[in-house]
């Protein structure tokens, strides 16, 4: 388990994260700028928090108040760069050996990284050099040279930010299973919600140096608590809430009065736009459609919907439709914005 609470004051930016996590790959989610690299380099020593403590499996690698501050490499923690940071004048096999700190016998480490590249199907390329590699195999040549050490936790870097779409998928793939095989959990930062979902197994949010409170990957993306989660999991349509009764509130941004359940003291309310609909005829939390823009997207048309007030920087509403459906829909004179009581998210600011 390694568990993370600590400080750092820039003046301008301050870091202020508190998390814990055990045997899983846990995300941290964020916009770029927000402090998740710099988290990771102060669990593995590159930076020095001001305040705090830094505990991985009962070992305190750091601890402000008691003046504790391990070295990088007697932390036991792997750290993956996002461009590997391979030695290019290297071949694969001497990249692996230069990471094995153990006093060994040149057979023994000869062994040792021979081993590590045969599981991680890099034994035929031992004598290539970076260069002549693929991504794919440039990543796993960096895994080996951090998994001779058997580190107690993996920190991973935006491994995938300088791949191409179609690579990412595989290199996650293969990344996953290398993590599973050697059951070594993770840290993974990023900005993309769609590598954490399929990445990992629960997620901590970072915004502004500040992390807010960890949550499953899946009730992330079902349920976010704050505006913050709601925007960086990909939720498009959000207003400001004032509310009526314990059931009822109005959208501030929408000019429209909503019934929602279970809601308590929130001030934001959310809805993703695959649960937006387009009805014939008016119902529950609907409006009549009056203005709008449409976007024929690749597989799928978008609208922009101008909401009855229409005001703020949440005023329109954004839907999806597959192209068949909308190209039926707007056949009719009438149509109505539906949103679904039971779809909506109920938010802190």
């Amino acid at each position: 388990m390694i568990e993370v609470k600590i400080t750092k004051d820039y003046g301008t930016f301050k870091l202020d994260v508190d998390f814990k996590s055990d045997n899983e790959i846990l995300g941290l989610l964020g916009a770029s700028g927000s402090g998740k690299s710099l988290t990771l380099k102060c669990i593995a020593g590159i930076e020095k928090p001001d305040s705090g403590r830094i505990v991985l499996n009962d070992r305190v690698l750091f601890d402000s108040a008691k003046k504790i501050n391990l070295r990088p490499q007697d932390r036991r923690v792997g750290y993956l760069f996002q461009d590997y940071a391979l030695f290019p004048n290297m071949t694969l096999k001497e990249n692996v050996l230069v990471g094995i700190r153990d006093k060994l016998t040149k057979a023994e480490r000869n062994e040792i990284a021979n081993n590590i590249l045969k599981d991680l199907e890099l034994a035929d390329h031992g004598d290539h050099y970076p260069y002549e590699v693929s991504g794919g195999q440039r990543q796993r040549a960096a895994l080996a040279r951090i998994l001779v050490n058997q580190p107690e936790i993996l920190l991973l870097d935006e491994p995938f930010s300088a791949l191409d779409e179609f690579l990412r998928w595989r290199i996650e793939i293969s990344l996953k299973d290398i993590i599973r095989k050697h059951q070594l959990p993770a840290i993974l930062v990023s900005h993309s919600r769609d590598e954490v979902y399929r990445m990992c197994d629960s997620i901590s949010v970072i915004k502004n140096g500040k992390s807010e409170e960890k949550m499953k990957t899946t009730d992330l993306f079902d349920q976010p608590k704050t505006l913050a989660a709601a925007l960086i999991s990909g939720c498009k349509n959000y207003s400001r809430i004032e509310k009526i009764n314990e059931n009822t509130a109005q959208a501030l941004d929408w000019g429209i009065n909503l019934k929602l359940r279970n809601l308590a003291d929130q001030d934001i309310i959310g809805i993703r736009s695959h649960h937006v609909k387009v009805e014939l005829q008016p119902g529950e939390n609907s409006f009549k459609i009056q203005d709008y823009i449409e976007i024929d997207d690749v597989f799928e048309t978008v609208l922009i919907v101008a909401s009855p007030k229409n005001q703020g920087k949440f005023g329109k509403i954004r839907l999806s439709l597959a192209k068949d459906q909308w190209a039926d829909l707007k056949k009719n004179k009438d149509l109505y914005l539906s949103l679904d009581r039971d779809k909506i998210i109920l938010l802190d600011s």
